[in-house]
């Protein structure tokens, strides 16, 4: 219900804007709002014949882990904090071995695995489900701490600065880490106060420190090495991380000695079902997106801004880089876009170029995770999703301020 308003406010307000526009004499702004319409339908098309390749070879892979008996395992590992922030799911469920993979491809920014694995997860909760149309409890703390975008190397982010002429390119590795680590963190916060879980347990403590451990290291790592080891070194380990994963399934399979093949062939065929049902999803939330942005609402936002903090007496240096924040829940694309925007206009190394770096790595794109994971399963009531992921990346946005103006201010 929640993304029915939000869906049907993208379209009121860029009418609104547009029709505004067009009185003041600009009279190209419906043509593009039009083009962006038929584009973004085209795009979200082949974002889903894109995924169709690997949702199938992802789907089949898992589906040699759960007949070779390594999700069960992962799972029964992981329950004693799992059992905590998802009290719905019963102990040692093999669909804890696939959040923690869906985890673990974000964490190593490997998208390419976290959206099939991510899919397969939503499957299994949504077979726990006994209202199949709204979202439970687990659903939405596991798309929440999605949407937080939890990432310990963004490579990406440091390639675009590097491709835009920075001095330094992953000058903004160590801000984007602390900033994504305490989104992820509040969004695990937020989402336990909706659903009164106690965050106050041994289990979920330890969990948060490890999360700390693991960040210090990649820091301590960082000053180490020079850049060009680091991305290599990034880059190498989570492709290999990945590839043991496969083989190890594959080995397990082996192992209990069922047929490999037609295990992945049925798990593949269930891949590219996936992706056919999640098309018009993915068509309704791009197409909202475009429009919105092609009617110039997203301009006006910024702008006003802009001028609201100045009137207040604050420093407006970073609202030049919120098109980037603002763009990020709705489209990683048009966020990469408002980012690449910002370090060609004002400079890679000044503090909105910086910035814009900041927030593209803090958070995630929160409506399409919500369009896509939903979608997959018929989900159409999301409850709390929406304001917990929002809320999330507010405090990614905010975070992302505070450190960039520690670290550049």
């Amino acid at each position: 219900m929640v993304l029915n308003y939000i869906w049907i406010g993208f379209f009121a307000i860029a009418f609104i804007i547009a029709a505004i526009q067009l009185l003041m004499g600009n009279t190209e702004v419906f043509p593009a709002i039009m083009n962006s319409t038929f584009d973004n339908a085209k795009t979200a098309f082949e974002i889903s014949l894109g995924l169709t390749g690997v949702l199938s070879l992802w789907m089949g892979i898992m589906k040699i882990g759960e007949r070779g008996g390594l999700v069960d395992v992962l799972a029964r590992w992981l329950s004693p904090l799992m059992v905590r922030l998802f009290p719905e799911i019963p102990a040692g469920h093999p669909v804890f071995g696939h959040i923690f993979m869906n985890f673990s491809a974000n964490m190593l920014g490997l998208d390419n695995a976290a959206t099939p694995l991510g899919l397969k997860a939503m499957e299994g909760l949504q077979e726990l489900n006994k209202q199949k149309d709204t979202a439970t409890n687990a659903m939405i703390m596991f798309l929440v701490l999605n949407t937080s975008g939890l990432t310990l190397i963004p490579v990406g982010v440091m390639v675009y600065r590097a491709q835009m002429g920075a001095a330094q390119p992953t000058d903004v590795f160590i801000p984007i880490l602390i900033a994504t680590a305490i989104a992820t963190l509040a969004g695990m916060v937020i989402t336990s106060l909706y659903q009164h879980i106690n965050l106050f347990n041994r289990a979920i403590m330890a969990f948060v420190l490890g999360i700390c451990v693991v960040v210090s290291g990649v820091i301590w790592l960082s000053t180490q090495v020079d850049r060009e080891t680091m991305n290599l070194w990034s880059t190498v380990v989570a492709n290999i991380i990945l590839f043991t994963i496969i083989i190890a399934f594959i080995a397990a399979g082996i192992r209990r000695k069922i047929n490999v093949y037609e295990a992945f062939v049925e798990g593949a065929k269930g891949g590219f079902e996936t992706a056919v049902r999640i098309i018009p999803y993915l068509v309704a939330i791009l197409v909202a997106i475009g429009v919105f942005r092609a009617s110039g609402a997203m301009d006006f936002i910024v702008g006003g801004l802009g001028r609201m903090v100045e009137f207040c007496g604050g420093n407006a240096d970073y609202v030049a880089a919120l098109p980037t924040a603002i763009m990020k829940p709705l489209s990683g694309s048009g966020a990469r876009g408002m980012m690449v925007d910002a370090m060609q206009q004002y400079g890679a190394d000044s503090f909105v170029g910086r910035l814009s770096c900041i927030f593209q790595g803090a958070t995630d794109t929160t409506f399409y995770i919500l369009a896509v994971y939903f979608g997959s399963v018929g989900v159409r009531k999301t409850r709390h999703a929406v304001s917990a992921g929002l809320l999330t990346d507010i405090c990614g946005v905010i975070a992302a301020i505070a450190v960039a103006a520690i670290f550049f201010g």
